[in-house]
């Protein structure tokens, strides 16, 4: 038996305070009523259902006292439930406590109550409890009560305490105290003992001083491991970890439920602790168990400025907890957002938000200090990578992973500024930072946009660093060069207005997808600002800026993408003998083109100048012609020109002849030394590029050089090929230049008689009317028939003084006439006489040469004699036309034994005529001239005669 157990219990002042209380009673009644009233209040109000909750919160308390952590242990002895605890034994103002409705022996100080009203929820199970400590022990009794006042009814149990009975056994070993409670019937003790385990662990969270409880031998324990993280073991081995913060100076503590990696497990709906659960609904991630006034019936708060002290005082020690989570996880316990579940509640999360307002606790990108909400900037993409190229340029940024549009919003509620893609370029616009730096800004960038976390087209005025050492605002339109090449680092050290050639080191995907292209050589070469750098090269460098750099890009560029890709870099500026000149103005020295070139065609003031053969010896030969330097002729090409402005040699003259549709030409040709020719010829000929242009139909460079150009002396249109004998007399045959013939008649050569223009015709004409040349009939005609054919503006054609008369000899055109009937042969003079082949010439050749025809200088009178005779009714005739299926002509003709003509007062015997009716001899020559020319079958006259005179098949075929 415990030693002390059997002390008198009037070492507790037992008697005296039992005596007190009955006197009371009997001085006024009333005073018993409401004590009755008032016990009652507290059975079925505040503590109805705190039997464990008040037990423990005293057992606490004792261990407070005692100093050490206490345990507590529920057993059923039959239908007594028994609660024992270890710590400070039960004493004299224990027991007064214990009989006062209204008073505690809690010390000042304390944050529990020692055997206070409290008490009063053992009043839920039992009307007969009784304390046994192990310095003596006190009894309550429902029935003693009744006895002792002879009341009728309801009386107050716990005013009158009572000696314990008789042989109490002490408390179990190892414990202090233990309350025995005698359930009344009608509890379920089965019932009752899982409903306090269900409470086991909350108890061991809200009471520090209480390290273990076992109920009916199941064992629920608190660990403590230090900085506020403790672990609550339960029965079966399951544990729960809280972390907590008691706040310093207040009476408040912040509990939060963790994992084992120390990961918060944040509450969504709790109630207000104090310390013990109350009816105040709370909705913040952690609980608060803080000492605070309560109304009477233990549920609610009591309002005032007590309470909103201790509140405040929590609240500015949340952070402090915050700040024990790991910081990827304390946004977690930022206070959801939404109707609050009650006043507490609105109070308590306005005064936790306004703390993490203020304090810091979010973790800074910088690697600074923590930052306080109100000073905190989250990226709304959730882009971790993002975080630390950003944290040098965005002040208060917070750090990885707190990031992404949920954490943002969450952060907001608290003070934080999202910061959205907008703000992000508008951060990163107009700072200079590594080459190294964007390019990791752009990878996180991509990782975002590729995982769905950032839409591209928000970035399009993201910054991007040039060779140059300038910033683009915006990817689009700029060049990502080939960084293989070694061309950017040529690029940075040229300045190219406009020219925009991302950094090497900056060259990400993410560029293209926002617009920047790619670009080889060939790129570069065809982008408009260089171009119109090139263009102003000279001029820059006349003025005395270095331009040797933009030569070397160029020159580089072309020698990286080859020269089929430098067309239109021609005005690159490049050193020549004496100066800068463009580089179209520049030959190669050595180069075949000198050899052909006139002397006065180079120099300083001349239109072409030699390379600088420093210059040139560091180049490949055709990386130079690439950019426009001359090696051999040069050929210029427009597919769609608007007229003459090439600046080639007589360009208006051929524009006016030609009208092309193109220009496709060889330039400098007007350069070329008169003696050197068969070479500039062979030399046209030796690219596929010139022999082109020498032969296009209607091209210049045929057309110029046919002209202007000279073999042994002459234009080459001035001269035949030996084999044309078809002009000989017309033209001389052209000397053995060394030159083959195909090239001599590109050159313009004639092969045969080509009229183009009015100066052709001209030339023709000079020649015709030369009485040194000796023309024979058949060149002769077909010249005129050329002349002719030809389509000849007349208002740009002088007459010649001089003409080629059908018997080749040469006549004054004043005494010429054109012969444009062929009876007026016979009565004229062929000397005077211009013929060509077809009569339906005459006119035009007339009108041409401005000659009369002959037929407008001759009155003949044929003679009155003759017969008429329908061709019909000519039986030769007839035949002959079936033999050639000539359809006979309408009407006759008229005959005559002899044929006499009168023109000018002078007879002429003729053998045909053509007057009103056709008129003929009676002869095979006479009638078959009259027949042909009726039927328009002039071409055949000569065999309609033989028919005439012999009308068989023999005579037409053979």
């Amino acid at each position: 038996m415990h030693p002390r157990a059997a002390e008198p219990a009037e070492s507790f002042g037992i008697d005296g305070l039992r005596s007190s209380v009955l006197r009371a009673w009997r001085d006024s009644p009333t005073r018993f009523t409401e004590d009755t009233n008032a016990e009652h209040d507290l059975r079925v109000g505040g503590y109805r259902d705190r039997l464990l909750v008040e037990l423990a919160q005293n057992a606490a308390d004792a261990a407070a006292l005692a100093g050490t952590p206490g345990r507590l242990r529920v057993t059923l002895a039959g239908r007594e439930l028994r609660v024992a605890n270890t710590g400070a034994p039960l004493d004299a103002a224990g027991v007064a406590a214990l009989a006062s409705l209204r008073a505690s022996a809690k010390p000042e100080g304390r944050t529990v109550g020692r055997f206070g009203v409290g008490f009063a929820a053992v009043l839920a199970v039992c009307t007969e409890p009784r304390v046994v400590s192990r310095d003596g022990g006190v009894a309550f009794s429902a029935a003693r009560t009744v006895a002792a006042t002879g009341a009728d009814g309801a009386v107050p149990v716990l005013r009158l305490p009572w000696p314990l009975p008789p042989g109490e056994p002490p408390p179990p070993e190892g414990f202090d105290t233990e309350v025995r409670l005698p359930l009344a019937e009608g509890v379920d003790t089965a019932g009752l003992v899982d409903r306090l385990a269900a409470e086991v662990p909350e108890l061991l969270l809200a009471l520090p001083w209480l390290g273990a409880i076992e109920v009916e031998g199941k064992e629920w324990r608190r660990t403590d491991f230090g900085a506020g993280l403790l672990e609550l073991t339960g029965p079966d081995g399951t544990t729960l970890r809280w972390l907590t913060h008691a706040v310093p100076g207040a009476a408040a503590r912040w509990a939060l439920p963790v994992d084992e990696a120390g990961v918060p497990r944040p509450l969504e709906a709790d109630v207000l602790h104090a310390p013990t659960p109350t009816d105040e609904r709370l909705s913040l991630p952690a609980r608060l168990i803080a000492t605070l006034p309560i109304e009477p019936s233990r549920r609610r708060v009591l309002p005032g400025e007590a309470a909103t002290a201790v509140l405040e005082s929590a609240a500015r020690g949340y952070p402090e907890l915050v700040r024990a989570v790991a910081p990827e996880h304390r946004l977690a316990l930022v206070p959801a957002a939404g109707f609050p579940l009650s006043e507490v509640d609105e109070s308590v999360r306005e005064l936790v938000r306004a703390a993490l307002r203020a304090d810091p606790w979010l973790p800074a990108a910088s690697g600074g200090p923590d930052l306080p909400g109100g000073r905190a900037r989250l990226l709304e993409a959730d882009a971790p990578d993002l975080v630390e190229p950003l944290a040098e340029v965005l002040p208060g940024l917070v750090a990885a992973p707190l990031c992404g549009h949920p954490r943002a919003r969450v952060a907001a509620r608290v003070g934080a500024t999202p910061v959205g893609t907008a703000e992000l370029i508008e951060a990163v616009t107009g700072i200079a930072r590594p080459v190294g730096w964007w390019y990791r800004l752009y990878g996180a960038l991509l990782a975002a946009v590729d995982g769905g976390r950032l839409a591209l087209d928000e970035l399009g005025a993201l910054p991007v660093p040039l060779v140059d050492g300038r910033t683009l605002p915006g990817p689009r339109g700029a060049l990502l060069a080939d960084t293989g090449t070694g061309l950017p680092g040529l690029l940075s050290e040229v300045d190219i207005v406009g020219l925009r050639v991302v950094h090497p080191e900056a060259a990400h995907p993410l560029l293209e997808r926002l617009g920047a292209r790619k670009a080889g050589p060939a790129d570069l070469l065809a982008a408009p600002e260089l171009r119109e750098a090139v263009e102003r090269s000279l001029a820059d460098a006349l003025s005395g800026m270095d331009t040797g750099p933009l030569a070397e890009v160029l020159l580089r560029l072309v020698s990286e993408s080859g020269p089929g890709a430098a067309g239109g870099l021609a005005g690159l500026a490049l050193p020549g003998e004496s100066g800068w000149r463009r580089a179209e103005e520049l030959v190669l020295p050595g180069a075949e083109l000198l050899e052909v070139l006139d002397p006065e065609a180079l120099g300083p003031d001349a239109p072409l100048e030699v390379l600088d053969a420093e210059f040139a010896g560091r180049w490949p030969a055709e990386v130079l012609a690439g950019v426009g330097v001359l090696d051999s002729f040069t050929v210029l090409t427009d597919e769609e020109p608007a007229g003459p402005e090439h600046d080639l040699p007589e360009e208006a003259d051929w524009w006016d002849a030609v009208a092309p549709c193109r220009v496709h030409a060889v330039r400098d040709l007007d350069l070329v030394a008169d003696d050197a020719w068969p070479a500039a010829l062979r030399l046209l000929a030796a690219s596929p590029d010139t022999w082109r242009a020498l032969t296009e139909p209607g091209g210049h460079t045929g057309w110029w050089i046919a002209r202007y150009a000279l073999l042994a002396g002459r234009a080459p249109a001035q001269w035949r090929l030996p084999e044309a004998t078809a002009l000989a007399g017309l033209y001389d045959p052209v000397p053995d230049l060394g030159v083959r013939a195909d090239l001599l008649r590109a050159a313009g050569v004639l092969a045969e008689l080509v009229i183009a223009d009015a100066a052709d015709a001209a030339e023709l004409l000079d020649r015709l009317g030369d009485p040194e040349r000796a023309v024979a009939p058949g060149p002769a005609a077909r010249a005129h028939a050329a002349l002719a054919d030809a389509e000849l503006p007349l208002p740009e054609l002088d007459p010649p003084e001089r003409v080629r008369t059908l018997e080749g000899a040469v006549a004054d055109a004043e005494r010429a006439m054109v012969l444009d009937r062929p009876w007026l042969a016979a009565v004229l003079p062929a000397r005077r006489l211009v013929a060509v082949p077809g009569w339906d010439r005459a006119g035009r050749l007339a009108e041409l040469l401005d000659l009369p025809a002959a037929s407008e200088c001759v009155a003949a009178v044929p003679p009155a004699d003759g017969e008429y005779v329908d061709w019909a009714e000519l039986g030769a005739v007839r035949l002959a036309a079936e033999l050639l299926a000539l359809e006979l002509p309408a009407g006759g003709v008229v005959v005559h034994d002899r044929l006499t003509v009168t023109v000018e007062g002078q007879p002429h015997e003729v053998t045909w005529w053509c007057a009103e009716h056709p008129h003929a001899e009676d002869s095979s020559a006479g009638l078959a001239n009259a027949l042909a020319w009726a039927a328009d079958r002039w071409p055949d006259r000569h065999l309609l005669a033989a028919l005439l005179d012999d009308p068989t098949a023999t005579t037409l075929l053979t």
